[in-house]
């Protein structure tokens, strides 16, 4: 163990998001120390690296020393953690993703992958990584403006289970085996059939509504754009899907001029975006488990406005989440080895 590197905690490293982290973290500059997120996970023996790993518990020594914080449990362990730190001496920076810090005065919304290059973010203790799909919706629609003006555009976002958590993941599977056997199916996360099944809403009694997840996922869009000249905001709607990892978007973008499926297919691809020409079967969330940034494909000329075109576009979440969290570790520790705000 090098006692040279700085330390980056993860509160809720058993969460799908924090697991993410960890794979994410495992070839950085940073010991990790991994911490559970609820007071029945301190002891819990989990595996980092192929090697047994016990979670540690959520208190002051093992967030003291540590240089950044991930918060990636729950919005419970998330606000026990902020407790916590405010007690420290020298307490760590917090990168919260599960954006329950967002409406903290001083807290900032981060998303590294469309920040643009000579762009520096304040020097601040609290920052909150943006909703995955703003991430790859904002990475999409930066790239596009490049090739001319977008006039407007619309994006059907839809939603896998693991936004929900293991909670929402295992209520998928069960509903499954539920419907498949003829047995009553647990509503207890979406409160409404999500299997075999499309909703644009959750029932009365979810613990949260798809609409303030749609509004979320606007308002940090919103704020990522506004980092880029000329990049209006599309019009979004938001739909659970039955599929357990993953988001797919069906965009619909209207341009000043179009130049055609062939020029947009060589403009769009980037470091972070894989194009799927039209000799390519298009991408699905399947095939870009555990890849960065996103993939476009299905690219089709609207019949309807020969100025707007349709894009198929796909992105791993939890991926998306994990390496902008990380990315914003590694500007905050910089070459002086610690990354507390002078």
């Amino acid at each position: 163990m090098d006692k040279t590197k700085p330390v980056a905690a993860i509160v809720g490293s058993g969460s799908l998001v924090g697991r993410e982290l960890r794979d994410v973290l495992a070839d950085g500059p940073f010991l990790t120390r991994m911490i559970g997120a609820d007071t029945d996970e301190a002891g819990l023996l989990t595996e980092a690296d192929g090697e047994p790993v016990v979670l540690t518990a959520l208190d002051e020594d093992n967030l003291a020393g540590a240089q950044v914080a991930f918060l990636a449990g729950t919005a419970e362990s998330s606000r026990r953690a902020l407790d916590i730190v405010a007690k420290l001496a020298s307490p760590p920076v917090l990168i919260d993703l599960t954006c329950v810090l967002e409406d903290r005065p001083g807290a900032y919304l981060r998303a590294p992958v469309v920040e643009p290059a000579n762009y520096v973010a304040p020097p601040v203790p609290e920052h909150v990584i943006a909703h995955p799909a703003a991430i790859a919706l904002a990475l999409f629609l930066t790239r596009l403006e490049r090739i001319g003006p977008i006039r407007r555009s619309v994006a059907h976002v839809f939603e896998p289970a693991s936004e929900r958590g293991h909670r929402g993941l295992e209520e998928l599977q069960k509903q499954t085996v539920s419907l498949l056997t003829f047995k009553p199916m647990p509503k207890a996360v979406y409160d409404e059939q999500a299997t075999f099944n499309l909703l644009a809403s959750y029932g009365s009694e979810a613990a949260e509504s798809m609409e303030s997840i749609e509004r979320r996922i606007e308002r940090h869009l919103a704020a990522l754009l506004s980092l880029h000249e000329r990049v209006p905001a599309p019009s979004v709607r938001l739909i659970q899907a039955p599929v357990f990892h993953g988001y797919s978007f069906s965009l619909w973008v209207e341009l000043e001029e179009n130049p055609g499926r062939e020029a947009l297919e060589r403009a769009l691809q980037s470091a972070q975006i894989d194009v799927r020409g039209a000799d390519l079967e298009p991408p699905h969330v399947v095939g870009v488990a555990g890849q960065s940034g996103i993939a476009v494909g299905a690219i089709a000329i609207d019949r309807n406005e020969p100025r707007a075109c349709w894009f198929w576009v796909v992105a791993d979440n939890l991926r998306i989440a994990a390496e902008n969290g990380v990315a914003v570790a590694r500007t905050m520790i910089g070459r002086s080895g610690t990354a507390r705000p002078q």
